[in-house]
C-alpha cells in the first residue's frame, strides 16, 4: 500500500513538472505576442500620462481674523461670497465668473485658530497665487463695509507652487504595462489553444494512445549540405586509405 501511494505521488509530480515545462513553452513559444502588447500597452500609457489629465497647481495665502469663532466662521463665508470675487475677477481680468472662482477656492481655519488659510487651485501656478493673495486683499479691504469692524490681517503670501497635485507619478503607466502583460499572456494561450500542430512525442502518444517508434529529422538545406559534406569526407578518407 505504501508503495502504490508513492509511485502515485511521483507520478502526480511528474505530471505536475510536464505541466509547468509545457507553459513555459508556450510563453517562449508565443512571446512575440505578449511582447509586441505590452509595448502597446506602455505607448498607450505614455499617451494617456501626458494628456488625459490636465496639471492643476495649489497654493495658499494666510490672513487674521480677529474675532470670535462664530464670527469668524460668518466672515469665512463671506470670502468666498460674489461680493468679494465679483472684484477679485474684475482685477485679474479672469474669464471665469464669480461662482465659478469661488469653487476653485478652499477657505478653512488652521488648526482652530484666528489663522485662516485661502487655498487656490488653478491650471496656472501664477495665476494661483494672483487669485490667492488678490482674494486676501479684497477681503480684508471690504471686511470694514460689510461687517463694520475691521478684524483682518494679511499673514502671508501665496508662494508660486511648481508642482502639481494632481500627479499620479507614473501610475497609469504601470498600470497599462501591467495589462499589456496579462492581455498578451492571455492571447498567448488562445493561439496555442487554436493551433492544431503536434510538436512532440508525447503529445503523439496521448494523441493515439500508442508508442512512438521512431522519428524522422527535420530536413532542410543546412542539414543536407552538412551530410554531404559528411559523406564527402568519408569517401574521401576511404580512398587515400586504399591508395596505400
Amino acid at each position: 500500500m505504501n508503495s502504490f501511494n508513492q509511485n502515485n505521488s511521483i507520478e502526480k509530480r511528474r505530471a505536475k513538472e510536464i505541466n509547468l515545462k509545457d507553459l513555459f513553452q508556450v510563453l517562449k513559444r508565443r512571446f512575440w505576442i505578449i511582447f509586441i502588447f505590452t509595448v502597446l500597452a506602455s505607448i498607450a500609457g505614455v499617451f494617456m500620462n501626458q494628456t488625459s489629465t490636465t496639471p492643476l497647481y495649489l497654493t495658499s495665502s494666510r490672513i487674521i481674523i480677529g474675532a470670535d469663532a462664530e464670527s469668524r466662521k460668518t466672515l469665512q463665508v463671506i470670502i468666498k461670497d460674489s461680493t468679494i470675487l465679483d472684484k477679485v475677477v474684475q482685477e485679474l481680468n479672469l474669464t471665469q465668473s464669480a461662482e465659478a472662482l469661488a469653487g476653485q477656492i478652499t477657505v478653512a481655519s488652521v488648526e482652530s485658530s484666528q489663522v485662516v488659510s485661502i487655498s487656490v487651485v488653478d491650471r496656472d501656478p501664477n495665476v494661483a497665487a494672483k487669485i490667492a493673495d488678490t482674494t486676501a486683499r479684497v477681503f480684508r479691504e471690504e471686511v470694514p463695509n460689510i461687517v463694520g469692524q475691521d478684524y483682518v490681517r494679511l499673514l502671508s503670501i501665496a508662494k508660486i507652487n511648481p508642482a502639481p497635485i494632481n500627479q499620479d507619478n507614473g501610475n497609469k503607466l504601470f498600470i497599462a504595462i501591467f495589462a499589456g502583460i496579462v492581455v498578451g499572456v492571455g492571447l498567448a494561450f488562445l493561439v496555442e489553444s487554436l493551433d492544431d500542430k503536434i510538436r512532440s512525442e508525447r503529445e503523439i502518444e496521448s494523441l493515439f494512445g500508442a508508442p512512438v517508434l521512431g522519428r524522422v529529422s527535420k530536413m532542410n538545406n543546412k542539414n543536407i549540405k552538412k551530410k554531404n559534406n559528411s559523406q564527402l569526407a568519408l569517401k574521401i578518407r576511404g580512398e587515400t586509405i586504399g591508395f596505400k
